[in-house]
């Protein structure tokens, strides 16, 4: 691979990790909710700020939900 081609996967590999993680259904919601967002935004005229705080803090709640529901009580 030439310099350029290396630097190009590295750097593509470096934002999948970043944005995708270990939960990739935790990066879809907060997808989701932008593009509703954008859409109340812009469609509807409504002042919509408030989604997306409300969206992280549920796919939050929602992901350590799932990573400790197996788990035995210590």
């Amino acid at each position: 691979m030439s310099g350029v081609t290396r630097w190009l996967k590295s750097f593509g590999a470096f934002w999948y990790d970043f944005v995708i993680g270990d939960d990739w259904q935790v990066a879809a919601i907060v997808v989701a909710a932008l593009g509703v967002t954008a859409l109340l935004v812009h469609q509807a005229g409504v002042n919509a700020w408030w989604l997306m705080p409300l969206a992280v803090f549920g796919a939050l709640a929602w992901s350590l939900r799932r990573a400790t529901a197996n788990r035995p009580p210590s």
